[in-house]
């Protein structure tokens, strides 16, 4: 079993906008990212399972050797614009359930 995942370096990286991007640079150029299905007794093997179920995009760029990155893109809902009943500013009243 390959544990060489768990010591070498990386980086992470999160921008918060519209659009929640979340990525991950490692020194594992040489090993393009792809889905794997491990047995339920594997320890290892299921994060871009998990990515490709929570995500709306992901995919990887090769960076410099000998690095690539993995990113992953998560929309999220428009914040409510200020005045609007269900922004939370003082006066607003909403009829409607919060979601």
């Amino acid at each position: 079993m390959d544990r060489a995942g768990r010591y070498r370096d990386f980086d992470a990286r999160i921008a918060v906008g519209a659009v929640l991007r979340i990525e991950v640079t490692d020194t594992r150029g040489d090993c393009p990212p792809r889905t794997q299905h491990p047995t339920q007794d594997e320890e290892s093997g299921r994060g871009l399972l998990i990515v490709e179920a929570l995500a709306d995009r992901w995919g990887w760029d090769p960076g410099p050797r000998p690095r690539k990155t993995v990113w992953a893109e998560l929309v999220l809902a428009h914040a409510p614009k200020p005045g609007n009943p269900d922004s939370g500013a003082r006066g607003a009243f909403s009829q409607e359930p919060r979601r």
